[in-house]
This record gives C-alpha cells, structure tokens and sequence, in this order.
C-alpha cells in the first residue's frame, strides 16, 4: 500500500472512531529541536483571517515542503469543548483530523503541507492555527494532556476491519511558551501508520502541526515545521 493511499486509509478511520482503551502507547524519544522563545504578543485574540495570514506559505515552508492555505477560512468559531465525561472516540477526533482543539477558540486557520522529495514516502500534514482569550490557551494545552492520558488506546471498527490509535506524550522541543508532541500510530489491516501532532502554545494563540497518516519515521518532520510557523507567525 501506498503512502497516499495510507493517509485515506487514516482520514476514513478517523470518521468511524468508536472506542476507547485503557493501556499501551508508543513512546519513542525524538530528539528536541532548537529552542525558539515567545516573544511579547498582544493578549487578544485574531479573526481567522488574520491567523491565515501568518501561516507558513511557500515563502516560509522548509525547503522540500509545500504549504497550501484553505481556499476559504473557517468562520471564527465559539466553544469547542467536549465534555468532561465524553466519550474517547468524540474527544480525541480533534487531534486526529486537525478541525479543532479542546478549549473555546474564537478563530482558527489552516493549510496544507506536504512532502513528496522521498517517492516511497510521501508525507501529508497540516498546520493549523487556534486564537483564544484570556487564559484559554493554557487550558487547552493542559486539556490535550489530560485526555491523551484518559484515552491512551481508540479503536476503530467497520465492515472493512478494525483498527487500533495509541496516544501518548512524547519527548518535545522548547518552543513557545509551551509545547507539547502528542504521538499517535495506527495499527489494524494496513500497515502501520503515523498521526503525530506537535503543539506550540504562543500567547493566545496555539500552533500545530500534525501529521495525517503516514509512515512511520515521518514525526522527524514535526520540530522544523513548528520551528518554522512559528518563526512566520512571529513576524522572524
């Protein structure tokens, strides 16, 4: 199987999410990048619009990605978040599909970005960014934590088979004034897959980056890619 095909192989599984396990994670350490510190933001939250703008574009993208923005940006949303007892399979879909984060974000954008330098391994990914107010963004960033360590292990059944997400907290670089690199692999009929996301909270606004399906090995990715939308949304 393909790599393109793996990452739909991943996007349908996503959809069928329907469980939730209680052990197992795959924690292997990944080497921290350079650290990058906040500098001083405005404690006020942008319009989708504006997080558009400071997505990393092909100006900006490391050399051999492409960065492609959503044709329209999303309307600037109001609360988010799941409930506290609900079930695994609803509260983590937001880490895997990338169209929200637990927390109350008032706007979000996004693109695509990807890697095809390596013919046998083609890489799909996305970077997103979230405005909160007040102290939201810590939340959420302390919420991710939280239900990566509630629901460790989803699984996915459908006619065509079922599969098995692990989640866990991995080894991530200083970036930010907060960051956090959630690992996720999928085993079932395929091969194994990869769906890492990496999390860079700055100010208000949280910064991710994850990946949608490929691979394994394709996380070494994520510290430049955060390292670089930063570095866009930072104006460096």
């Amino acid at each position: 199987m393909t790599a393109k095909a793996r990452f739909l192989v991943i996007a349908t599984a996503v959809g069928a999410l329907a469980g939730c396990g209680t052990s197992g994670s795959h924690t292997t350490e990944r080497p921290a990048g350079k650290a990058i510190p906040a500098v001083a933001q405005p404690t006020r939250s942008f319009s989708s619009a504006a997080l558009s703008a400071l997505l990393l574009n092909a100006d900006s993208v490391p050399s051999g990605f492409t960065a492609k923005a959503a044709s329209q940006t999303p309307a600037d949303q109001g609360a988010q978040r799941p409930p506290a007892d609900a079930p695994c399979s609803q509260a983590i879909i937001p880490l895997l599909s990338a169209t929200q984060l637990t927390g109350t974000a008032s706007a979000r954008a996004s693109s695509t970005l990807t890697n095809d330098t390596d013919p046998d391994r083609f890489w799909v990914g996305t970077e997103v960014l979230w405005s909160y107010t007040g102290d939201a963004a810590e939340q959420a960033m302390a919420e991710v934590r939280t239900l990566v360590g509630r629901c460790p292990v989803v699984t996915t059944s459908d006619a065509g088979g079922k599969d098995v997400f692990r989640f866990a907290v991995a080894s991530a670089p200083k970036l930010g004034n907060d960051s956090v690199h959630i690992s996720c692999s999928m085993t079932g009929d395929s091969d194994p897959l990869e769906c890492d996301s990496l999390l860079v909270r700055i100010g208000t606004t949280v910064l991710a980056v994850n990946e949608q399906g490929n691979d394994p090995g394709g996380d070494r990715y994520l510290p430049q890619l955060a390292e670089a939308g930063l570095r866009e949304y930072q104006g460096q």
